[in-house]
């Protein structure tokens, strides 16, 4: 039974939408991020059922900024016992897997929303790596999650001790059996938070 309870708090993100553009060639159908005077770019880590991927396409529809997918060298299995295991040693140890690429002219963005599935009650180690290649001082950070029942966990904690220097907004947690239906609650949280994430 408690096997079952890990697995369904771990399943929470990842495939069968196309792979997004390189940054450089995106569409920003909105233009909001263009007429702003801060950028948004919107970063995500998803796992099997693309749960986190789905959120991170709503963010960047209701911003009108760019995407950008994290992926690992090495990726995960598709086997839930398997990756819910492997998640588990290698938050245990501190790890950083090696991701495929990093997000082009990052130091060009002002805003950027993080977004990973809740593995054991906090980021997915690949988004560990994301935030610590990069000094996010004066950056403004935005966490968000997917997850099974345990919400933001410790995600905005760690992502603190991470990037001690950026400046932190509230972040939101999005069921994943609600996923479909989430557009309004980003919506109106994002109207929510992005006044003072333009503000600095």
């Amino acid at each position: 039974m408690l096997a079952v309870v890990l697995f369904a708090a771990l399943a929470l993100a990842g495939c069968g939408d196309p792979p997004e553009k390189p940054l450089s060639e995106q569409d920003n159908p909105n233009g909001a991020a263009s007429d702003s005077p801060r950028k948004v770019l919107v970063v995500y880590f998803s796992h099997s059922f693309g749960n986190t991927r789905r959120i991170a396409h709503m963010i960047q529809e209701e911003t009108g900024g760019d995407i950008f997918e994290i992926k690992p060298k090495q990726p995960y299995t598709a086997n839930h016992k398997e990756v819910v295991a492997q998640a588990r040693r290698e938050i245990d140890a501190g790890f950083r897997p090696e991701l495929v690429v990093m997000p082009e002219k990052l130091d060009e963005y002002d805003v950027i929303f993080v977004g990973t599935p809740n593995w054991w009650n906090t980021m997915a180690p690949p988004v560990a790596t994301f935030l610590s290649s990069h000094d996010f001082s004066g950056k403004t950070l935005v966490p968000f999650t997917t997850h099974g029942g345990s919400g933001l966990g410790r995600y905005p904690e760690d992502m603190k001790k991470l990037c001690p220097k950026a400046n932190l907004l509230d972040g939101a947690a999005f069921s994943r059996d609600s996923i479909p239906q989430s557009g309004d609650a980003v919506k109106k949280w994002i109207a929510k938070i992005l006044p003072a994430a333009q503000a600095g």
